[in-house]
């Protein structure tokens, strides 16, 4: 068994107590789970303004998604870089539609203003609708960089003898989901 391997089972058996612990909802389309997870957070950056006019505040609520990682990166084994690209963004295009599904019928809907996430892996995430923001505290930057460093290095073939991308905030107001993928 090579280390990748290895290291996706002991995911696989840390997997569920993450999910319990982070108060992670499953998004679902015709009732089979996505790669998608989410929860309700309260963004703590720096005020941020999206090309709709959204204005995302200190202590604004927010629908942060989580890609599943490990089943991502078990879909995607043995395929080139380019290859493992277009599962992401193809799991995560499919899964957008349920996530606006889900946020129009969330009791919080009115008070929600969009989407977060956190990724190294954000080519491509403009094609969905997302904006990508720099992370401004170092000291956040640094924690996610390190967080996020496993998915990083598993989910590439060469990851390193590359630079290593900073991670990035993605948002996408409500109004640019439900515009973009309500659910005729």
């Amino acid at each position: 068994m090579d280390i990748r391997q290895y290291c996706l089972s002991v995911w696989t058996i840390v997997d569920p107590l993450y999910f319990q612990f982070t108060r992670l909802k499953y998004i679902e389309k015709n009732g089979n789970k996505t790669m998608v997870r989410v929860r309700l957070t309260r963004y703590k950056g720096k005020r941020i303004t999206l090309s709709d006019g959204t204005i995302i505040n200190k202590n604004d609520m927010l629908l942060k998604i989580h890609l599943h990682n490990v089943n991502l990166l078990k879909k995607m084994q043995g395929c080139s870089d380019i290859r493992k690209a277009l599962i992401i963004y193809k799991s995560v295009k499919e899964s957008l539609p349920s996530i606006s599904s889900y946020l129009q019928s969330h009791e919080y809907a009115h008070k929600i203003k969009g989407l977060i996430g956190i990724t190294m892996l954000y080519k491509g995430c403009h094609k969905l609708g997302f904006e990508s923001f720099a992370i401004q505290s170092p000291f956040y930057k640094l924690f996610k960089q390190t967080a996020l460093l496993p998915i990083y290095l598993l989910s590439s073939n060469k990851a390193l003898n590359k630079e290593k991308p900073d991670p990035m905030y993605l948002f996408m107001s409500k109004e640019r989901l439900f515009n973009l993928y309500e659910k005729v």
